[in-house]
């Protein structure tokens, strides 16, 4: 069966949303290699931005990530944050799409994410060694580039307006929510307690 999108086929926003939201193993089914082949780095950050405007649709935090081969250029695992539509304390974008690649050896994979990764996602893509990093959005939240380049991780930044944009209003939409996913629930409760009553 021949796929939709070929070498021939245009690279548009369709096309890219339509990728970020079909499971990873069937994108072959829609998108052949040669098409695979042609896309951006901004065009796999935008995919990661569809995956965090479907988490946001969701009412979750708007945060998505793919994961592709450095050298096949296939996409190997995507995923979104799903902190409140599965009531999961720890599934963010990155470690989502890790989850979706499963057990393989990032060491020649490059992980695309909407937003600068948080603590424990720093943490686990220095564990899985993968090689790159480039992240979409570094005006809303950053500071863990540093640490990822000090383990001898490449970080890019390549920010996506569309996903610098939709996380700004998401955090002035629910701050406590932000600030739960970013820095844990401890710190929801140490603003919390600074609040004036009334």
């Amino acid at each position: 069966m021949k796929a939709l999108l070929t070498g021939d086929s245009v690279v548009c926003d369709e096309a890219l949303r339509a990728i970020a939201y079909m499971p990873t193993k069937s994108v072959p089914s829609l998108a052949d290699e040669n098409f695979i082949r042609k896309l951006s780095d901004a065009d796999c950050m935008r995919i990661a931005v569809f995956l965090a405007l479907k988490s946001y649709q969701e009412g979750g935090c708007p945060i998505g990530a793919v994961i592709m081969d450095n050298s096949t250029k296939q996409i190997v695992g995507k995923g979104h944050n799903t902190l409140v539509q599965e009531s999961h304390p720890y599934n963010h974008g990155e470690t989502a799409a890790i989850r979706d690649a499963g057990r393989i050896d990032f060491s020649e994979t490059t992980i695309f994410t909407s937003l600068s990764p948080c603590d424990v996602c720093t943490a686990l893509i220095h564990m899985r060694g993968f090689a790159r990093v480039v992240v979409g959005d570094a005006t809303n939240a950053s500071g863990n580039e540093t640490l990822l380049r000090e383990k001898g991780v490449q970080v890019d930044i390549l920010e996506d307006q569309l996903g610098v944009e939709l996380y700004a209003a998401f955090r002035a939409e629910k701050p406590a929510q932000d600030l739960e996913d970013w820095r844990g629930l401890q710190a929801v409760r140490a603003v919390s307690a600074f609040k004036p009553l009334g």
